[in-house]
């Protein structure tokens, strides 16, 4: 009995502790989708109401007449979406020769790719920079896809992955007669789905967020990615509360849909890649 209490006991401050964390998250979300149909005064109004005395459209109309914002979703898509289709072709091809194969320096190659994880972006930016603009590249769809076409966390996590699998998949597959590519695409990569998911998450949302980057290798107004376009909506002194909310409202609300239609894939890819690892 004693036991059964303890494990009753465990299990409802796990439900306590999971509510508590779930309310955390939730209400900053909640108190920006809300504030995002108030008034110029409500939102800076104090003390500070939840929900709005008076709902409004005016916020997002405001950003709509303001900035291209339509263009810049655009934008968005073909830059975190051009990258994460590329990236995960490449990291899972890399991930998969250096966990399935053997060749000279793999090893101290994979060590220096993994070193490149430990390398702030604002060392490297300054030649970034000029190297897309020596190709030509600068304010540019391909110049935004190109550096980002792969990642070493992105190589790590398909390699982990791909050591799980047991080794008799491709074993058969080569007294078959099938190359190794075919190998890889045939019998590795759909084995593969929970972990390319996860992995196509964390690329399409770290650069559907992403300031720095697009802002430093665009220059025009066409070519701004959404969070770029916003830091317009933040002046040297002024601070439009009411549109940056809206705003930060429009570019949250694709990733809270992606996570919520994947979610079953992205917590089983990183489970599974952790329990491999």
């Amino acid at each position: 009995m004693n036991k059964r209490k303890k494990v009753k006991l465990s299990a409802v401050a796990g439900c306590i502790i999971t509510t508590l964390i779930a309310v955390t998250v939730l209400i900053p979300i909640l108190w920006l989708f809300v504030s995002s149909f108030k008034t110029d005064v409500g939102v800076i109004k104090f003390p500070p109401r939840f929900f709005p005395e008076e709902w409004t459209l005016h916020q997002y109309l405001y950003v709509g007449d303001s900035i291209p914002i339509f263009e810049m979703i655009r934008n968005t898509v073909i830059f975190a979406g051009g990258v994460t289709v590329i990236s995960l072709l490449f990291d899972s091809m890399a991930g998969y020769a250096f966990a399935r194969m053997r060749f000279i320096g793999s090893k101290l190659l994979f060590s220096i790719i993994l070193l490149t994880m430990m390398v702030p972006f604002q060392i490297i930016m300054t030649p970034l920079y000029i190297e897309v603009y020596k190709f030509h590249l600068l304010d540019t769809y391909l110049g935004l896809i190109l550096p980002r076409a792969t990642s070493a966390f992105g190589i790590y996590m398909m390699s982990s992955f791909f050591t799980g699998l047991p080794k008799s998949l491709e074993e058969s597959g080569r007294i078959d007669g099938m190359s190794e590519f075919r190998i890889f695409r045939s019998i590795m990569l759909p084995l593969c789905k929970p972990a390319l998911v996860s992995l196509g998450i964390f690329h399409f949302m770290n650069n559907w967020n992403d300031l720095l980057y697009p802002l430093m290798l665009t220059s025009s107004q066409n070519k701004r990615t959404l969070s770029a376009g916003l830091a317009v909506l933040v002046g040297n002194k002024v601070i439009k509360y009411g549109p940056t909310l809206a705003a930060t409202m429009i570019s949250l609300t694709p990733l809270l849909v992606l996570y919520i239609f994947c979610q079953k894939y992205f917590i089983e890819g990183v489970a599974t890649a952790g329990m491999k690892e």
